[in-house]
């Protein structure tokens, strides 16, 4: 018989999500496209709901994760701040290590 785990971890601020799966893939997608409307586009999101999601990090954490300018005749853009590509490391170490965790955890299951 085969087992899985199946897990979500999110990082929450005054009861508001600041990092979760969605968020952080948004952030690495601005970090590497270097445009919010890229970004979204690359994850088959709205602008709107990627706006949201950006705007709740930034309102959530102690400093903004992003820098945006205002689009014009060449269009506007979006980058990290070094706080943001420091949460977004983060995050994913930790969900790394939780996976691993997990992954033995599920072996104590196996021998039963």
């Amino acid at each position: 018989m085969s087992y899985k785990i199946k897990s979500r971890i999110w990082i929450e601020s005054k009861n508001k999500v600041l990092l979760g799966e969605g968020r952080v893939q948004l952030l690495k997608a601005i970090d590497e496209t270097g445009s919010l409307s890229k970004a979204a586009k690359s994850l088959n999101i709205s602008y709107k709901k990627a706006w949201n999601l950006i705007d709740s990090v930034n309102k959530s954490a102690k400093q903004p994760v992003t820098i945006n300018s205002i689009g014009g005749k060449g269009g506007g853009g979006a980058e990290l701040t070094e706080y943001g590509k420091s949460l977004v490391i983060t995050f994913d170490e930790i969900n790394k290590k939780c996976w691993a965790f997990l992954d033995k955890q599920l072996e104590k299951i196996k021998t039963l």
